[in-house]
């Protein structure tokens, strides 16, 4: 278990709110008899007087706060920590001399600026409804302009011995994390490998260091009696002599390889090469699926591994091979779940600091409301496997923003936006914006870039690459998806997209525009006749299970090997003046159920739940389709005024199944197939688009060049005499996709960081 408080902590505790006593009247007079001065938060300047107090690695919390730094004396200067600038705070408030107080004379906002360093936080830091601030008077945390604070979650390891060969050791149990079951280890700012087998492959990040089970593959969608979700068979080639096969933890890609597991080994028993898990996995462990085991003290054998001795608390470490002294480096290990957590508050912003270091999301919104995290450096945070942590989760409440932040290495989500009322449909209105993300989900493989839940969430301008999964997942009703870059995503797993949803509610995702984005590059990867391959099973904008009244128009979607957009028996969707650019197997995909029967129950659910209720007679759809017993799947579909371009010589134009012909509408597109036949497959029939024309579908479209100023340098803007502007398409805003510069942003112009574009997927 963390531990989140220390003896150390709390005499320091009681220490502080001594000084804090003593202090409080020198602020306070401070604050009245300096002159006023109403700051924004983009003024560029670092402002003094009232409102305005200072945090510093070399403060002390028995001074006033008031001064940027120390004075020439060392009486007075900055505070220490964190934790007292807020209690400060909140006694100014409580004596009535905040700015933030309307019975005050003084003005703006109250902005606590964090000097350059590094705070290791013993505790989380708490912000809560008594911290708010007011619409025009907000309560600032930020950075000291042009400086760097950073704030750790955990220790920095010092004492360190030779254990044996390239092994370093040390005594944890007479340290500040004696007793902290930590999942992740860092060394000069690296997250490190618990010890492992097979070894991590650097050469071979995502197809290499795997061990696959043992036995006769399966086809992936056939059910086999008996299996059970507990029982993975070991190789015999990588069977080893463990001492201790209880501690390790595997990870699979259980089945269908759409996400993964890790869990601990229960038992293992040797001549029958089993291992039995301590919890289920997701799916029954099939032969060839893919997986490691880890923490193992004897697979500490190569640089960047670690292993934590929890019985004699010694922490073991083979140095990475770029450190040749450790007692000059930087490692550090975490011991809180949480960095920042602010609960009721309205008008906090948390702006321009780097953080890191924490074993669950780094910063919490919980009941929040008109909050700000911006311009934040946020990386190296979340050691588990779980979908309900992130680096920004914000729960509830309503219009906070995540804008301009850079997050990465991440250990699952980026950021996840939930919250609005799903019977009035009342929108929460949060948003995350012009944020830099990339390299999500270290452990959790459907760590998303933006996860967008409940009812009226925006996602917008952000840059999204290298996530193991979906760049955007999306349930829930009435978000905006709008102005987002997003590229090569979906390098670990399978039948996926570069947003996803599902409806197997009946209800999800009715109402959500998804606009103006570019997405292209969507690998996948999985298993192809028993061999693991990439690019595999991915498409680009994925309507999955029902999914149903979502509006796509104006987005460039480029390359993906299953399509550019698939319908999975979803329903009442409109997908217009968008540009399909390179399916390699085909550019539309419609593959729709005979029925509903294997979801039906949570289909009815959702259906009795919500369809009568007022706010939701605006789903035309949801009410023309009626009882999902009763509707038609796959139905109302619309493909209008969209422009295809593609090279590949067999590649289909539409690939459709069980479509309900009479219900689906594809007109005034424009084909170009470089000059070659143009084929559809309907009901696995092979027939030509005159063929397809003769059914009554695309009856205005061409087949004709586009003309797009440079296809080959993925310039996709249309010249002047483009047939498709005739046709009434639409030119998109290229200019406005992606992030942009801003005050709030924590970089720019934005680096982008190598991944697999640069490198390939290996």
């Amino acid at each position: 278990m963390l531990k989140t408080t220390f003896l150390s902590a709390m005499v320091y505790g009681l220490v502080a709110d001594f000084m804090l006593s003593v202090g409080i009247a020198q602020i306070a007079n401070t604050l009245q008899q300096a002159p006023s001065r109403q700051q924004t938060l983009d003024d560029g300047q670092v402002a003094t007087g009232p409102g305005n107090f200072f945090v510093a690695p070399n403060g002390n919390d028995g001074w006033s706060g008031q001064l940027p730094a120390p004075n020439a004396e060392n009486t007075d200067g900055p505070w220490a920590t964190l934790q007292h600038a807020r209690d400060a705070l909140r006694k100014l408030r409580a004596s009535g001399t905040s700015p933030a107080n309307s019975q005050s004379d003084l003005q703006g906002p109250m902005t606590v600026w964090v000097r350059g360093g590094v705070y290791w936080l013993k505790e989380t830091f708490v912000l809560e409804q008594l911290d708010s601030g007011q619409k025009e008077c907000p309560i600032v945390y930020r950075a000291y302009l042009g400086e760097k604070p950073v704030l750790r979650g955990g220790f920095p390891i010092t004492q360190w011995s030779l254990y044996k060969g390239h092994i370093m050791q040390s005594d944890l149990s007479v340290s500040p994390l004696r007793g902290v079951v930590f999942r992740q280890l860092f060394c000069n700012g690296k997250r490190q490998h618990l010890a492992r087998y097979p070894n991590f492959d650097p050469e071979k990040p995502y197809t290499g260091g795997w061990a696959y089970v043992d036995g006769k593959p399966a086809p992936m969608y056939s059910e086999i009696p008996g299996e059970d979700r507990r029982t993975l068979v070991i190789r015999p080639e990588d069977l080893r002599d463990w001492a201790h096969p209880e501690e390790a933890e595997v990870c699979v890609f259980p089945r269908y390889n759409w996400w993964n597991n890790i869990i601990r080994i229960a038992s293992l028993d040797r001549e029958k090469r089993t291992a039995t898990l301590a919890a289920n996995a997701s799916y029954p462990i099939r032969p060839n699926d893919r997986y490691y085991l880890r923490n193992l003290f004897e697979e500490l054998d190569a640089p960047g591994e670690w292993y934590l001795d929890r019985r004699t608390g010694k922490l073991y470490f083979w140095p990475p091979e770029d450190v040749n002294d450790l007692s000059a480096a930087e490692v550090y290990a975490p011991s809180l779940e949480t960095l920042i957590e602010v609960r009721g508050a309205s008008h906090v912003v948390i702006r321009g600091f780097t953080l890191e270091c924490c074993e669950g999301t780094a910063i919490v919104l919980r009941d929040c409301e008109h909050c700000l995290i911006a311009g934040n450096t946020i990386f190296n945070v979340g050691g588990r496997c779980e979908s309900n942590i992130a680096a920004v989760s914000v729960q509830d409440g309503v219009d906070n923003g995540v804008v301009g932040n850079d997050i990465f290495e991440v250990g699952s989500q980026a950021i996840v936006l939930t919250g609005g009322d799903r019977k009035t449909l009342q929108p929460a209105g949060h948003y995350a914006d012009n944020n830099y993300i990339h390299h999500t989900g270290v452990f959790y493989k459907q760590g998303v870039g933006v996860a967008l839940q409940g009812v009226g969430n925006r996602a917008s301008r952000n840059l999204i690459h290298d996530c193991p999964r979906f760049g955007i997942g999306y349930t829930g009703n009435d978000h905006i998806i709008e102005f987002n870059h997003i590229r090569h995503v979906n390098l670990e797993t399978a039948d996926t997209g570069v947003t996803y949803s599902g409806g197997r509610d009946w209800v999800s995702p009715r109402g959500t525009v998804i606009r103006y984005n570019y997405f292209h590059d969507s690998l996948g990867f999985g298993q192809q006749d028993g061999r693991w391959t990439s690019p595999h099973y991915a498409w680009g904008i994925y309507l999955d299970d029902n999914s149903a009244e979502v509006h796509v128009y104006g987005n460039i979607v480029v390359r993906a090997i299953r399509g550019l957009i698939h319908f999975h028996c979803a329903r009442d969707n409109l997908v217009e003046n968008n540009i399909f650019v390179d399916g390699t197997l085909q550019q539309l995909e419609m593959n729709g159920w005979v029925d509903h029967s294997r979801h039906l129950e949570t289909m009815t659910l959702g259906y009795e739940q919500y369809a009568s209720l007022p706010a939701w007679q605006k789903y035309a759809g949801l009410q023309k389709g009626g009882h999902p017993k009763d509707a038609i799947p796959m139905a109302n579909n619309r493909f209008r005024r969209n422009i295809i371009f593609y090279h590949d010589a067999n590649a289909f134009a539409y690939k459709l199944r069980n479509l309900p012909e009479k219900q689906f509408e594809c007109d005034h597109n424009i084909v170009w197939h470089q000059g070659q036949p143009v084929v559809v497959s309907l009901n696995n029939k092979t027939m030509s688009f005159a063929e397809w024309q003769q059914m009554g579908f695309d009856q205005h479209s061409l087949i004709a060049d586009p003309k797009f100023m440079d296809p080959s340098k993925d310039d996709y803007r249309l010249k002047p005499d483009s047939p498709a502007l005739a046709l009434g398409f639409q030119p998109i805003p290229v200019e406005k996709i992606g992030p942009y510069e801003d005050p709030l942003r924590a970089t720019w112009p934005i680096k982008e960081t190598r991944g697999v574009r640069e490198m390939g997927h290996r």
